[in-house]
């Protein structure tokens, strides 16, 4: 018939499957329920030959031309040989960013990550990345909605660019899960906030007075002596913060002076110890009821925090721009500078990949100057008549 909006307010349901077709759009139909209530759907033969009933909606909410509309268009869909009963069923299956979310964290990070790089990811997929996306679905998100949340953390260089890399590995997760199709990641071609390295290297005064420094809280106990052993050992070693804390007296092996880690951030690792840090080590209390090297206040437990130990030492040693970690870097730069191959520094700091090592090369240039004007003034005096 004629579908009009006169001829709807008049219809009276009949009882059954009672569907009043659309002579205009061919398809179209509007179902009335045996309790009045209207809605119209849309009815189209499929690929596989089978008939399907899709709903648009009920009459109130959408009028007749807009019914129209969507009808007409799903009428193109299907000569195209697509499926819209198939295409809204995967939409309404689709998962959102949040169940991703826990599936990535508790399939991937949990088995195979750190438990301080799964606190970070925890932290940035609540602090960022879940309140950006809200409710979305995984397959929704777009390069755009990705690349707006890096801009807006643009002042942030480096915490945008591990956000970036988070929801990458995400994606990548879903599509090999299949919930998004292949080569579909939307954080392709945004490229990553240039990251300022803020190296800071000891010179040979200020490794001078942060040792006189340790020496008088050593002597005047005015620093617990795990805090005295942990630095020392951090600038003995250039070994990680938390590999120094965390160790045990069982990882230490005298007869080859090294401590044998048998899990680091790089997996099992194997800490040099020079001389100076067997010194450390043997004048270190050994606590029977305590595995650990540098010592918590808890029974049993390991020192957590030296950040404000050692803020009060730097301090004193006038060193305020220094932080725990530019220990490790002296450690590299002393290396760089006796001529020590960037591969033999890799390998004493547990580097996993070259590129970390190489923002030490411009430091070895000066021995290599050196070496180049003494063998520049060999030849020359050797030229000379």
């Amino acid at each position: 018939m004629n579908l009009t909006k006169k001829a709807i307010d008049a219809f009276t349901p009949k009882g059954g499957w009672d569907v009043r077709w659309d002579n205009d759009v061919k398809g179209l139909g509007l179902r009335i329920y045996p309790s009045g209530r209207k809605s119209f759907i849309f009815r189209y033969t499929s690929r596989s030959r089978k008939k399907k009933t899709i709903t648009i909606g009920p009459y109130g909410a959408f009028t007749l031309h807009k019914a129209r509309e969507i009808a007409q268009r799903m009428r193109v869909e299907v000569s195209q040989g697509h499926d819209p009963l198939a295409a809204k069923q995967a939409e309404r299956d689709a998962v959102p960013v949040s169940d991703l979310a826990e599936r990535y964290l508790t399939e991937h990070a949990e088995v195979k990550k750190k438990p301080k790089s799964v606190r970070m990811d925890r932290a940035n997929l609540k602090n960022h990345i879940l309140p950006h996306f809200g409710s979305m679905k995984v397959r929704e998100v777009s390069r755009d909605d990705v690349s707006k949340l890096h801009h807006k953390m643009r002042d942030t260089p480096y915490q945008a660019n591990r956000v970036l890399a988070l929801i990458s590995k995400m994606f990548n997760l879903a599509e090999k899960w299949g919930l998004r199709p292949d080569f579909t990641n939307p954080c392709r071609h945004i490229e990553h906030y240039a990251e300022k390295k803020a190296d800071r290297y000891l010179s040979k005064d200020e490794f001078s007075r942060l040792a006189a420094v340790l020496n008088e809280a050593k002597a005047t106990r005015t620093e617990p002596p795990s805090v005295i052993t942990a630095i020392r050992l951090l600038i003995l070693t250039g070994a990680r913060l938390n590999e120094i804390l965390t160790a045990k007296w069982d990882y230490v092996d005298y007869e080859h002076s090294c401590l044998r880690l048998p899990d680091s951030k790089t997996g099992a690792k194997v800490v040099f110890l020079p001389p100076l840090a067997i010194e450390v080590l043997r004048d270190t209390e050994r606590l029977a009821d305590n595995p650990h090297i540098i010592t918590g206040r808890n029974p049993g437990s390991h020192l957590v925090n030296l950040e404000k130990a050692w803020r009060r030492i730097r301090k004193l040693a006038e060193l305020e721009d220094v932080r725990l970690h530019d220990l490790r870097h002296s450690f590299a730069s002393i290396a760089a500078g006796q001529g020590i191959s960037l591969t033999m520094i890799g390998a004493l700091l547990g580097h996993s990949q070259p590129q970390t090592t190489a923002r030490y090369a411009h430091l070895a240039s000066d021995p290599l100057r050196e070496a180049t004007n003494q063998i520049g003034q060999q030849i020359s005096d050797a030229m000379k008549p």
